[in-house]
């Protein structure tokens, strides 16, 4: 393959990525601990260059694409559920029965059989929580 050809080809694909450009480069705009702190605190819940578009255009700002970041659907829940991991000894406890099973030291008795189970329905009570702080729905939920 001659020079040219190569040329011609490395032209030809960087047009192409130039027309699957959707949006002008990214503005930038230095602000103030204190500006910046302020429109945190008048975004609320949107990210703050939704809320400024919002500030601009108003109604005529075009819509974005959803990020992928789901917002806390109920605050009180999620303080729940990490109250419940702080103050739980779930974590501490699956560690010394990964300890015990690891070095065949775990007995089968019906006290360690029950505080597995226990352990089983905590988390799942922590996952049911998480779910609902989200505005998630379990696997076959409504």
């Amino acid at each position: 393959m001659d020079r040219t050809s190569r040329f011609d080809f490395n032209k030809i694909a960087a047009e192409e990525v130039v027309a699957e450009k959707k949006y002008p480069p990214p503005f930038s705009l230095r602000l103030t601990h204190e500006e910046r702190a302020r429109l945190e605190a008048e975004a609320g819940d949107l990210s703050l260059s939704a809320y400024i578009r919002e500030c601009l255009f108003g109604e005529e700002a075009s819509p974005r694409k959803a990020s992928g970041k789901r917002p806390v659907e109920d605050k009180e829940a999620l303080g729940r559920v990490m109250g419940a991991l702080g103050n739980s000894r779930l974590s501490s406890n699956l560690n010394q029965l990964a300890k015990a099973v690891n070095t065949g030291s775990l007995p089968v008795t019906p006290e360690t059989e029950a505080e597995l189970v226990e352990a089983c329905e905590g988390i799942a009570q922590i996952r049911a929580d998480l779910l609902k702080a989200l505005g998630l729905t379990p696997e076959g939920g409504p």
